[in-house]
């Protein structure tokens, strides 16, 4: 450990080093709870490592001593319990400290974590419980998982261990029996190894049944480039990722990359998003580098950000979907903050973005993370010239980069499916201009082919949230006689805005003159919200499902 520290955090690396080269060696028994954890319990002790405040603005700080002394604490309870070595073990545990405590305990022991938001349902529960092979599941007492995982429970079985934090319900081991047990956690002779399983997520699901993505022990390490060279995290400051800890953007902002760097993370429990609690928590724990998906920036500057002090914030970073340069600009005049768009995947970490000393052209996602091998290629497999669209792969030959998943989980059709001939599809399509940089284009099953021409969503909705009325919208393909398919746009409008066929046409106007005339939404459809999965993705497919 003492030697990744000084190499990537304590180094002073431009953007030339950084993008000249960047390969990681992985020990051959490295483990994130105790190469990071305990390494860090140790020689800083008192240093923080989790600012974490309730729902209802209760606060505790945790420090990297009480850390590494907690999730021993629960290893040994779990162990007792008989949790071993491969199990699968669920957290549905939203923002709550138990799910940083767990989730080190979990690697101290070797077993399999598998995060999952509380907003699951029976149904969802029954699908994982089984795919995976769930035999234990720690949970929230807040909500209605606990209720829904029991039904689950009525179809798969019951789990073997079902552990409620902060809470009690019968049937169910309370997680304070934790604190009951030895702090002391020594390391096992027969250590995890880092081609072991570490981690399933379940992807978001926009079309079909979530699929299992597995990371191995390497994949914490792979988080360095996302958190010194893209969030610019500082060791002595806090960061806020803005994402429920059942997701993968969860460990992207919340745990891996920012402790590797020896930061605080900053953890708000809430209930529903408001924007204004969000300001004033920025204001008052002085953030200094935040992560958000472009939802919630759009919300940001809708608001009159100047009513709060946000001179602690020294840097800002989005992804999730591409980001529409209104928002960027917006929000750049309102903090004098640059948003630095990043794009990965689960199966990944950040794969291009603009990092630390690039001077982000807004709407770009950046330029490629030399972990990784990106390369654009068309649809006859060939590499996209300047310019032109191509899909998003990143070249692996016979190897797996740091940082990319090992594959889906019992699903070798559909690894097989993405990952092949020395190349993992992402997907998505982008071109690249002449500077390097990429630019998003759309999924590749988004594309809109209209009379011939091919067209990418984000363009136009880029275009459409120009206009100052527009809260959010999503472009899909409406199946057309003569065209092929034409361009439908479905558009949530700010409070205080009438819907009107007059304010359809304005916008198809706008977008006739504001980008090539063939690309204006024919169908203009004004809704209250837009379909998304839980993880707060639209749902495109669904739109055009119903169109």
């Amino acid at each position: 450990m003492e030697e990744l520290y000084k190499r990537y955090v304590t180094e002073k690396l431009d953007e030339q080093d950084m993008l000249a080269g960047l390969e990681f060696h992985v020990p051959e028994d490295f483990n994130f709870a105790y190469d990071v954890v305990d390494y860090f319990g140790k020689t800083v002790p008192s240093k923080r490592a989790l600012v974490w405040v309730s729902r209802t603005f209760e606060e505790k700080i945790f420090t990297f001593g009480d850390i590494s002394r907690l999730s021993s604490m629960a290893a040994n309870y779990l162990k007792g319990l008989g949790v071993k070595r491969g199990d699968r073990v669920m957290l549905v545990l939203r923002r709550q400290a138990e799910f940083w405590i767990s989730a080190v305990a979990l690697h101290k022991l070797g077993a399999v974590i598998v995060p999952a938001t509380d907003q699951l349902m029976k149904k969802d529960y029954v699908y994982r419980f089984k795919a995976a092979g769930i035999t234990a599941v720690i949970a929230t007492s807040f909500g209605s998982a606990a209720a829904e995982i029991e039904k689950a429970e009525e179809e798969c079985g019951p789990l073997n261990i079902k552990i409620l934090a902060s809470g009690s319900r019968a049937g169910w081991l309370d997680f304070e029996s934790v604190y009951a047990c030895s702090d002391v956690f020594e390391r096992p002779a027969d250590t995890t190894k880092k081609g072991d399983m570490m981690l399933m997520y379940f992807t978001s699901g926009t079309t079909g049944y979530p699929k299992i993505v597995l990371h191995d022990y390497t994949y914490p390490i792979a988080h360095f480039a996302t958190a010194k060279w893209w969030h610019n995290v500082d060791p002595e400051g806090v960061h806020l990722t803005v994402a429920d800890t059942g997701w993968a953007k969860a460990v992207w902002g919340k745990i891996y990359g920012q402790w590797l760097m020896s930061a605080a993370v900053f953890a708000y429990d809430y209930d529903r998003f408001n924007q204004n609690e969000l300001l004033s928590l920025l204001e008052k724990y002085r953030i200094t580098t935040f992560c958000a998906p472009p939802t919630i920036y759009r919300y940001l500057i809708k608001e009159d950000i100047s009513a709060f002090d946000l001179s602690g914030l020294k840097y800002a970073t989005v992804a999730g979907e591409a980001l529409n340069p209104e928002v960027y600009n917006k929000f750049l005049a309102a903090t004098g903050v640059r948003l630095m768009e990043g794009f990965g995947q689960t199966e990944t970490t950040v794969s291009i973005a603009n990092f630390t000393g690039a001077t982000p052209k807004p709407g770009s996602m950046g330029k490629p993370n030399p972990q990784y091998d990106i390369r654009l290629l068309d649809a006859e497999g060939r590499e996209a010239q300047t310019g032109d669209i191509g899909e998003i792969c990143i070249y692996t030959g016979d190897d797996k980069p740091c940082g990319m998943f090992m594959g889906y989980y019992k699903d070798e059709r559909q690894t097989d499916y993405v990952w092949h001939d020395g190349y993992y599809h992402t997907g998505d399509l982008a071109w690249r201009d002449e500077d390097g940089y990429y630019w998003y284009y759309g999924r590749a099953d988004d594309l809109i082919k209209s009379s011939g021409y091919r067209i990418g969503p984000f363009e136009i909705e880029s275009v459409i949230m120009e206009l100052p009325y527009v809260m959010e919208c999503a472009v899909t393909g409406v199946p057309d006689p003569v065209r092929g398919q034409v361009v439908k746009a479905t558009v949530v409008l700010r409070k205080g805005t009438e819907k009107s066929d007059a304010l359809a046409v304005e916008i198809q106007e706008y977008v006739k003159h504001a980008t090539a005339p063939y690309k204006y939404p024919r169908i203009v459809e004004f809704v209250d919200a837009l379909p998304k999965t839980i993880s707060g993705k639209i749902r495109r497919v669904e739109i055009r499902e119903h169109s």
